[in-house]
């Protein structure tokens, strides 16, 4: 795999950096910028093979010849061979996989326009396939396209498996509809020539670990109809894409990864917000908030008519920089807050169409937005965007400025630090950011807890056979023997067979690891507002949590868990809420272990406990804690991976700790390490969890647990265990160059924390980590 090294430079202010830079109250809140020179392109002749026709549309569309690396790639896909295209952002890929599938669509026709060759198209986000639909129609071919998601109504989604030859989906949909019932699909399936993977990065953790079974399945059933399609998987970000890409689907993948489109020159800067007259819990610091000061910066470039992109992490706070900002541009002119709007999941499908319609027209010059937008959806003309905290990844965080300066044009990208340690390390360590490959996707096809659902599914569309095992990899057997045992399956001479009434399909909910979602309802009147999924619902839709749906504020009375419902009402709130989280660990077992001196690192599984007790009221939006209310919610308990190291009591009194200082010293480098492991790992510090204890009963003495929060893991533990050294030297530099005196929300404390944060010891675990490290290896292989 060949890296390419992002030019260095100097932090100058070009355009509209300077201009936000330059007011006195900002005075040190640029950290850095990085300026990406432009590059020119290098084109190549259309392929032989092409249908005349489509090279037509393209060439009406603007495209005389299409760059290198789109025909390098179609070549490819033409001849049967399975593609990976990780190129940049806005590079073109979906020529390279429109153009040979429309040319087998329209050379395969029958005779009186039947259907011949048909196309799958496998999009992350029902907003993308959208975005595909848009771009093959306005092609002005005669080619039936159309979608099939949870937004198609009955007829068309009859139509599609009829008469359709090129359908644009989801990996929910493939599981849970054209799967299940592939026999009605069994013309289009027997004739399927391509399938598209697209934004494949997207697939990571647990749902990566879904989506390879899915396709896996898709494989399957397409074989016994007698197609075996050409797979084109497309990403602008994606580390070790042929590895990648194998993972994901099974196969062996020809990465094409050079980029031979044009670019513009896209100028970054990282920005850190002001600390605030406010103290949080225990009298720490408090930077201003992230969103509020995206909102900030969104008012300032829509008022210089700078169309913006604002990404946000959460639904309430993309509602809160929408909100903010329009309020802020009343001041200065009426007109101009309807130029912003807010666009998340949850909305109603014409609300989501009508928003990405306006952007595309320039009706609006400012969107708030979740990651519903990160991924290639093409809204030309945007000029900057905007990061309310990093995204997770650098992989991501690419995505996201990629959404502006395309079509070439120059582009601007802001990324506002949150107040947590992965933010704050960043934007004083640009080097850990910039100039780096992008993280290897990291997802585990081999989690019992997935691959099982998969298994019972696959033997509802068809009995699984010795010979189907192998696709489904090394741990299929002794799974299926499993399952076979608890009644789930029966062995029959002509192989597996599912033996529930219910739908195998639904034992597996492959967007989430929490089941079915909650749907939030109005009090009073039982309409739906929206939906939370029910594995984050114990702390985001608990009786008295406070939801915000555009731009309106709502209070949760009642959260029913057996009935999946969450009953909402009306309320202007000046607060908002976050739960409280507490936490047991008991290890099952060790896979693997390291020796750093007389410490130990381990890798394996662990049984975790947790349990919502309360939640916190801050005033907004100053984020001062005003009050803790109890909550009275269920445990709930899973067995994941987790890595782990311990120090004992010998090394311990070696160095001189005190044992008074070792629960906070702990905790607080537990703190620490679950926010920089993102870093590191494809994840978010969400994603998983941590434990810390002075003395562990599985132990003996001091343990630092770190886990996946999904049942079986997500790989992202085992990635911590690998980067052991690199991780835990980033944890023990962010606390020691954090300006705090006691510890703050920017190195050691923790906004889930299920114990306020207390204890916690800043200098003990700076030192706890430097006598973990005096042990530990220098050579990378030998962590």
């Amino acid at each position: 795999m060949t890296t390419t090294t992002i030019p260095r430079s100097e932090p100058a202010l070009p355009g509209p950096i300077e201009r936000l830079a330059a007011r006195p109250e900002r005075e040190d809140r640029l950290t850095h910028v990085e300026v990406l020179p432009a590059r020119a392109g290098v084109r190549a002749d259309w392929p032989a093979w092409a249908a005349p026709d489509v090279v037509d549309a393209f060439r009406r569309r603007g495209v005389s010849t299409p760059w290198r690396h789109q025909a390098v790639a179609a070549d490819a896909a033409h001849e049967g061979q399975h593609v990976v295209l990780a190129t940049g952002t806005a590079s073109g890929k979906s020529l390279a996989y429109q153009l040979p599938a429309l040319s087998r669509i329209r050379d395969s026709r029958r005779p009186r326009g039947q259907r011949g060759a048909t196309v799958l198209y496998v999009a992350p986000t029902k907003a993308l396939a959208q975005d595909q639909l848009t771009s093959l129609s306005g092609l002005g071919l005669d080619v039936r396209v159309t979608t099939h998601d949870g937004d198609s109504s009955r007829d068309q989604r009859d139509w599609s498996r009829d008469h359709a030859e090129y359908v644009l989906t989801n990996p929910d949909m493939l599981h849970r509809s054209l799967l299940p019932g592939h026999a009605r699909w069994a013309a289009f399936l027997g004739s399927l020539s391509y399938v598209v993977v697209d934004e494949c990065h997207h697939y990571r953790g647990v749902f990566g670990a879904h989506v390879s079974h899915v396709l896996r399945r898709l494989r399957r059933v397409c074989a016994s109809y007698g197609a075996r399609p050409t797979f084109v998987l497309a990403s602008a970000t994606v580390a070790e894409a042929e590895v990648a890409a194998h993972r994901l689907t099974g196969l062996d993948v020809l990465a094409v990864t050079g980029d031979d489109s044009p670019r513009g020159q896209v100028s970054l800067a990282l920005w850190e917000p002001p600390f605030t007259p406010h103290t949080g819990e225990n009298g720490a610091p408090v930077r201003r908030a992230a969103s509020s000061e995206t909102a900030d910066l969104l008012t300032d470039l829509v008022l210089e008519g700078v169309r913006t992109l604002a990404f946000v992490r959460s639904r309430r706070g993309v509602e809160h920089v929408a909100s903010t900002a329009a309020g802020l541009l009343a001041e200065v002119d009426p007109s101009l807050p309807g130029r912003v709007a807010a666009y998340r999941g949850g909305y109603l499908p014409e609300e989501r169409r009508a928003i990405e319609a306006a952007l595309r027209r320039g009706d609006l010059l400012g969107l708030a937005a979740t990651n519903a937008l990160e991924l290639g959806i093409d809204v030309a003309g945007l000029d900057a965007v905007l990061m309310a905290g990093f995204p997770g990844t650098r992989a991501a965080m690419w995505q996201q400025l990629g959404r502006a300066g395309r079509d070439g044009q120059d582009a601007l990208g802001v990324l506002v630090a949150r107040d947590d340690p992965l933010d704050t390390y960043l934007v004083h360590h640009p080097e850990a950011l910039l100039g780096r490959p992008v993280e290897a996707t990291v997802f585990d096809p081999g989690n019992p807890y997935v691959l099982g659902p998969h298994l019972c599914a696959a033997a509802q569309e068809a009995p699984l056979t010795e010979a189907d095992l192998p696709l489904f990899g090394p741990g299929a057997r002794d799974v299926l023997d499993a399952l076979t045992e608890a009644g789930l399956l029966r062995r029959r001479p002509r192989g597996w067979f599912w033996t529930d009434r219910r739908r195998a399909a639904d034992l597996a909910d492959i967007r989430s690891a929490g089941g079915a979602p909650v749907q939030l309802v109005e009090a009073g009147t039982g309409r739906v507002i929206g939906t939370v999924d029910a594995s984050s619902a114990h702390s985001t839709a608990h009786a008295g949590a406070v939801y915000v749906h555009r731009g309106e504020t709502w209070l949760v009375d009642s959260l029913d868990l057996d009935e999946h419902v969450a009953e909402i009402r009306r309320a202007d709130p000046d607060y908002s809420t976050s739960a409280r989280e507490v936490t047991e660990i008991t290890i099952v077992g060790e896979r693997e272990h390291r020796d750093w001196g007389g410490c130990r690192l381990s890798f394996g599984d662990v049984d975790v406990s947790h349990q919502v007790v309360s939640f916190l009221k801050r005033r907004q939006p100053s984020g001062e804690v005003i009050a803790e209310e109890p909550l009275d919610l269920p445990v709930r308990t899973l067995r994941t991976a987790s890595v782990w190291w311990t120090v004992p009591d010998h090394v311990l009194a070696e160095s001189g700790l005190a044992a008074a200082d070792l629960p906070g010293s702990a905790h607080a480098a537990e703190h620490c390490s679950i926010g920089l492991l993102p870093l590191f790992a494809t994840c978010d510090r969400w994603d998983i969890g941590g434990v810390s204890t002075a003395v562990h009963p599985d132990t003996g003495v001091l343990t630092v647990f770190v886990y996946d929060g999904h049942p079986g893991g997500a790989g992202f533990a085992e990635r911590g265990f690998r980067a052991a050294r690199a991780w835990l030297s980033a944890t023990r530099e962010a606390i020691a160059a954090c300006t705090c005196l006691d510890g703050c929300p920017s190195c050691i404390q923790s906004p889930k924390c299920g114990n306020q944060n207390n204890p916690l010891d800043k200098a003990g675990a700076q030192a706890l980590l430097d006598v973990l490290l005096a042990g530990a290896p220098t050579d990378p292989a030998e962590q």
